[in-house]
């Protein structure tokens, strides 16, 4: 396993001139601490199919927890194109330390921020942004996935408190996870979110193995027998699937960034090895088709950065819609895999082994190309905007 970090990413069309100085500084810190932390062990954690533990404490440490989020909450107070950037750096390192952040970030800290009370924020948030404790966001469940109106998982009232009763499936940090943003309907079939602590009398967190994607991430299922949930744990300001889709809008633009990441990656990696490999007395760069595929990447790989920084600007001045980050987050996640398959062929039969690490996020991209929506749901998406008509509905 190589230990040395060697990167260049690929910037073809100056796409750093457009970012600021700190925008520069939040990103080279992830890069360095990926370079450090993650580069050197995580092939060794990939193929044991093992969590990283430390590198997801780690994250709490980098500030790659909320940044986005208020200072007075413990986040960063930063902006959404630094986030992006983080995301980018993380996912470089792997998806699954990405996935940590992400769910971390989007899916536990934001729903706390915009849809909890003052006491929750208090009470959660700080402790989220360091670390202290992890979260997990259960909204997918075993029947139910592209179609979450359809759940299952149920509240009831009983006063004081709500019995929360259903499972939930494929959820990233189900086992490490102090805490869980759990979406069930009440009584009147409304979505209502909860916040679920681990040991709560019959909430049961089980993990999900013999995975050939995503190895050195928490993936598992979250089971509710009779679980009883103070009122005090309910998200007060929230109602509908508006809330849990809020949430993975941001989850999402996060994903958009990472998968450019994992391209920029693959594609150093096979450029280097083009230059160093020889083959007929020369190095294997010097061939057509190698160069065919190394500039259709980078071609590829520069229209995807120039995404991510227009959706960042659109982001960060409020302009930003659920349609422009389902575009971005399928056409960068594509792109990546598209990457990734045809720079792999590059190394020959080293591209397989652990010894570079574009086999590993081939296999983590088939994962992300599903989540957080579909790769066909995202263009139904895009389809609606455009038509007006929801093709998956009735």
């Amino acid at each position: 396993m190589t230990t040395t970090v060697q990167y260049n990413p690929p910037d073809y069309f100056l796409v750093d001139e457009l970012l600021t100085e700190e925008h520069k500084i939040v990103r080279d810190s992830v890069r360095e601490w990926v370079n450090r932390e993650v580069k050197p062990v995580i092939e060794e954690y990939n193929q044991k199919h093992e969590v990283p533990i430390k590198l997801i404490k780690g994250l709490g440490e980098i500030g790659a927890f909320g940044p986005f989020i208020p200072q007075e909450y413990g986040g960063a107070g930063l902006d959404y194109i630094s986030y992006g950037l983080i995301m980018q750096e993380l996912e470089r390192g792997d998806s699954g330390i990405r996935s940590a952040a992400s769910v971390q970030t989007s899916l536990v800290m934001y729903p706390i921020y915009e849809f909890g009370s003052e006491e929750q924020k208090r009470k959660y948030l700080p402790k989220l942004a360091t670390g202290e404790i992890i979260g997990c966001f259960g909204l997918t469940e075993p029947n139910h996935g592209s179609d979450p109106g359809s759940m299952t998982t149920r509240i009831y009232d009983k006063g004081d408190y709500y019995i929360l009763n259903g499972a939930k499936m494929w959820i990233t940090n189900a086992t490490i996870a102090d805490i869980a943003i759990v979406w069930a309907k009440d009584e009147k079939g409304i979505v209502r979110g909860l916040i679920l602590e681990k040991g709560m009398p019959g909430f049961t967190q089980k993990e999900t193995l013999n995975k050939w994607s995503l190895r050195a991430s928490d993936t598992g299922e979250l089971i509710f027998d009779e679980v009883k949930v103070p009122k005090s744990h309910l998200l007060p300001n929230i109602e509908g699937l508006k809330g849990p889709f809020m949430c993975l809008n941001s989850a999402r633009y996060g994903i958009a960034w990472g998968a450019v990441g994992i391209a920029m990656e693959c594609y150093d990696v096979a450029l280097r090895y083009s230059l160093e490999r020889y083959q007929f007395g020369k190095p294997i760069g010097a061939f057509q088709l190698q160069q065919k595929k190394l500039a259709e990447a980078l071609t590829e790989i520069t229209k995807a950065q120039l995404l991510c920084w227009r959706l960042g600007v659109l982001k960060n001045e409020g302009k930003c819609k659920h349609t422009h980050i389902s575009m971005a987050k399928r056409n960068n996640v594509h792109m990546a895999l598209t990457v990734a398959r045809e720079l792999r062929q590059v190394l020959g039969a080293m591209g397989i082994t652990s010894d570079y690490p574009i086999m590993r996020h081939m296999m983590n991209l088939e994962s992300v190309i599903t989540y957080e929506g579909t790769h066909d749901i995202h263009l139904l998406i895009t389809g609606h905007d455009i038509t007006g008509i929801p093709a998956y509905r009735q």
